[in-house]
C-alpha cells in the first residue's frame, strides 16, 4: 500500500491551487495570507513542480489580482493564473454573444474588447454589492425577453470566506435567475470540465500527473476528479 502511494507521488508533475481559502482569506485591506501559505508556494516552486492557480476569482482583473497576491508575499505571475473572465471572453467571441454584465465593477475591464451593444446574453459574476434587486431584476428582464435566453455564470459557488466571515457567492444568484427564467446557466469556471482542461493546458501536464488543492469539496475537489485528476481538500477557508 505504501509502495503504491510513493509511486503515485513520483508521477505528480504539477499542482493546481485554489486561492481564496487556500492561500489567503480575502477581505478589507486586501485580505490576509493563511499561515504557511507563502512559504508553501515558495517550496512548491523550488521543488521543480509546475504550479498554476485555478481560481473562480471574479472581483478583479487577473492583473490586479496578481498585484494583490504579490503584495501579500506570493511570487506569482499573471500567466500562472487561470480565471473565469478570460475564459468567458473567449466563449463570447467564439459564439458571437454580446453580454449584459452583472459583475463586480473591478472586473469590467476584462470585457473591454467585447461588444456589449444590444445584449443577447447575461454574464453573471461575483458582483458583491452590485447584487441589488434592481440589477438582478434588470438581468431577469433581459433574459425573460429573449427567445433563447443565455445565462453565463463565472462559477457556481455557494459561499466563500472573507476575514469577517462567510459571504454568499455567485451560485446563489445564478440559481435565482435560473428559477425565475426556467433556464439552466452555462458555468465558466470551476467545476466546469472545460475550465479545468484549460488550466491543465496552461500547466502543461495531463490530468493523471496533476493534483488540485482547494477548500471547496464540490467546485475544487469534485470538479477536478471529474476531469480525471486527484484532488485534496484543505481544512482552511470555507471548510466546515
Amino acid at each position: 500500500m505504501a509502495e503504491r502511494g510513493r509511486g503515485w507521488a513520483r508521477a505528480v508533475r504539477g499542482l493546481l491551487l485554489d486561492v481564496s481559502g487556500v492561500l489567503y482569506d480575502s477581505g478589507a485591506g486586501g485580505g490576509v495570507p493563511i499561515a504557511g501559505s507563502v512559504e508553501a508556494v515558495r517550496r512548491i516552486k523550488a521543488s521543480g513542480l509546475k504550479l498554476q492557480l485555478c481560481t473562480n476569482e471574479t472581483q478583479a482583473t487577473r492583473e490586479s489580482f496578481v498585484r494583490k497576491l504579490r503584495a501579500l508575499g506570493f511570487d506569482i505571475s499573471v500567466a500562472q493564473v487561470t480565471a473565469p473572465a478570460p475564459a468567458a471572453c473567449h466563449l463570447l467571441r467564439e459564439r458571437g454573444l454580446r453580454p449584459h454584465l452583472l459583475v463586480h465593477h473591478d472586473l469590467v475591464p476584462e470585457f473591454a474588447e467585447i461588444d456589449k451593444t444590444n445584449p443577447n446574453c447575461v454574464v453573471l459574476g461575483d458582483a458583491a454589492e452590485n447584487f441589488t434587486y434592481a440589477n438582478l431584476n434588470e438581468a431577469f428582464r433581459l433574459l425573460i425577453g429573449m427567445e433563447k435566453p443565455v445565462l453565463i455564470s463565472l462559477g457556481k459557488g455557494r459561499y466563500y470566506k472573507e476575514t469577517d466571515g462567510l459571504k454568499l457567492d455567485v451560485g446563489a444568484y445564478m440559481k435565482a435567475l435560473e428559477y425565475a427564467c426556467d433556464i439552466q446557466a452555462e458555468v465558466v469556471g470551476k467545476p466546469a470540465k472545460r475550465f479545468f482542461e484549460s488550466a491543465l493546458a496552461e500547466l502543461g501536464v495531463p490530468p493523471e500527473q496533476a493534483i488540485m488543492i482547494g477548500d471547496d469539496i464540490v467546485n475544487d475537489v469534485g470538479g477536478a476528479q471529474q476531469c480525471g485528476m486527484r484532488a485534496l481538500q484543505v481544512r482552511t477557508g470555507k471548510f466546515r
